[in-house]
């Protein structure tokens, strides 16, 4: 089992910066995949970045440019560097890593852009 616990959420004006961490712990080997996805009220949960073991970038279209995904050397940690945020980007992060075609779920964190 992997447990996945995520901090760095908050409220942020637009235009801000936030930078999201997730710590995953137990047992981690063989995770290939960590990625960010996001939920909002009323909409369905979508992939936001992920990084794979082999350090394989992957960015949603309405992030690319604003938000960074990086992954500890050594570690199972995954940060996600979020820049230039807009209201739109008001939603529920949660964490997920992969480990053996398992997904693996944090408890989420939730981001409030103002205008």
């Amino acid at each position: 089992q992997v447990q996945l616990v995520e901090s760095g959420g908050g409220l942020v004006q637009a235009g801000g910066s936030l930078r999201l961490s997730c710590a995953a712990s137990g047992s981690t080997i063989g995770i290939n995949v960590m990625a960010w996805h996001r939920q909002a009220p009323g909409k369905q949960r979508e992939l936001v970045a992920s990084i794979t073991s082999g350090g394989r970038l992957n960015y949603a279209d309405s992030v690319k440019g604003r938000f960074t995904i990086s992954r500890d050397s050594g570690k199972n940690t995954v940060h996600l560097q979020m820049n230039s945020l807009k209201p739109e980007d008001t939603a529920v992060y949660y964490c997920k890593a992969v480990q053996y075609y398992v997904n693996y779920w944090g408890q989420g964190t939730q981001v409030t852009v103002s205008s």
